[in-house]
């Protein structure tokens, strides 16, 4: 019997709810850029011209806004990461990957904390959006451990939270435009081989 795939595929959005959603979008990137990502939800949806009740049919929870918010960035972090496998220096690579994270998560106050909590909560919107980073990431990571250059005993998981910490450091020192860079090369001073406990 065949399979009726209609009832299983998302129903298309009305013109008049896409544009909601789409206006939704742009409020709510302007007022997590300005005011961080605990922006109140009913201003997002005021400046957009919809009820708070519109915002929560198109996104049941803050989470979930701000996963649909970061998702351009998200894709621009992933096309990076398959154009610096081409890189001449898998380590170098890797850590100017990282950097890009730290320059995305900095955007939005708040937006590190949200990342490090999601990494515990699988069924959070943020923790879906940041498994294909975290794929990204690993592939990059794999790189540098076949080319001798970062330790093996270095894992994905650990090093992404380390790069949120990194984007919390930064939120929390806007005076030092430099303490990204500085964070950056020590975790690059200890991603490196010849710091491998054992080895000389």
């Amino acid at each position: 019997m065949a399979t009726d795939t209609a009832q299983t595929s998302p129903r298309p959005m009305r013109a008049d709810a896409r544009r909601n959603y789409e206006r939704l979008l742009v409020e709510a990137r302007t007022a997590f850029t300005r005011h961080g990502t605990d922006a109140s939800l009913e201003d997002i949806a005021r400046r957009a011209g919809v009820g708070i009740g519109t915002l929560y049919r198109h996104f049941p929870n803050r989470t979930a806004l701000m996963s649909a918010v970061f998702q351009g960035e998200v894709d621009s972090l992933l096309t990076r990461s398959r154009e610096l496998l081409a890189a001449p220096e898998p380590c170098r690579a890797l850590v100017d990957w990282l950097r890009a994270i730290v320059a995305h998560a900095s955007t939005y106050r708040g937006l590190s904390r949200a990342l490090m909590a999601a990494q515990s909560d699988e069924a959070s919107a943020l923790s879906r959006c940041s498994l294909p980073m975290r794929e990204a990431g690993s592939t990059l990571l794999a790189r540098a451990q076949r080319a001798g250059a970062v330790r093996s005993d270095v894992d994905i998981v650990d090093l992404m939270q380390l790069t949120n910490a990194i984007s919390l450091a930064v939120e929390q020192s806007p005076d030092d435009p430099e303490l990204a860079d500085r964070l950056l090369m020590l975790t690059l001073t200890g991603l490196k081989a010849s710091a491998d406990p054992g080895r000389d």
